[in-house]
């Protein structure tokens, strides 16, 4: 068996995964291989080369959304506004999930060790950042990162919700949001937060 050069498997691997992340986006989990090949410009061989089952390529999208936002969370940490900071990266959380809804591709690879590990990651990335800001007096102290990784996604569900809404609304809401976790007229929160 040839092997490619590692250059262009590396570039096989990332048209594969952006490809399967637009053939799931655009027919959920019906997306089928095939379809992802012939996207990606490649054999129904190449896929499987790169990921041995459906659920591998699912949770490899998965994987790379979340190492990317892990990526700018911890990037932010050295920020001198901690509330800036977490500010930012909630802003590139929902852009990251407007450009491309896969947030029901959670649930298909929840149960996968690289899934968890992706997700212990960024939880450690946010933790880190809340924990910053409420030092900072940025937010309330009673927030913990697992209420913001909750919170990521929701500025841009309640925006798609309005029918005909102007493009940034979301906007809207994550500025609502980033406002209650302020701590100026905080109130007691009536719930603890979860565990992940």
């Amino acid at each position: 068996m040839t092997r490619l050069p590692r250059a262009d498997a590396v570039r096989n691997r990332r048209l594969l995964l952006a490809a399967a992340a637009d053939e799931f986006a655009e027919r959920g989990l019906g997306a089928s291989v095939a379809d992802i090949a012939r996207r990606a410009g490649v054999g129904k061989g190449t896929v499987f080369r790169h990921f041995a089952t459906k659920d591998d390529l699912i949770a490899a999208i998965l994987v790379d959304r979340m190492a990317d936002l892990s990526e700018r969370g911890e990037g932010l940490l050295d920020a001198g506004d901690a509330g800036d900071a977490l500010y930012e990266f909630l802003t590139a959380a929902a852009e990251q999930r407007r450009e491309r809804d896969l947030s029901f591709l959670a649930e298909a690879s929840e149960s996968m060790p690289e899934v968890a590990r992706a997700r212990d990651r960024l939880l450690k990335a946010i933790d880190a950042l809340v924990a910053r800001a409420a030092e900072q007096g940025a937010v309330r102290s009673d927030i913990t990162g697992t209420d913001v990784l909750l919170l990521m996604c929701a500025p841009v569900y309640v925006a798609e919700a309005v029918p005909g809404a102007a493009p940034d609304l979301w906007r809207r809401y994550l500025a609502i949001i980033f406002d209650g976790l302020r701590p100026e007229a905080a109130h007691p929160l009536p719930a603890e937060a979860p565990r992940l």
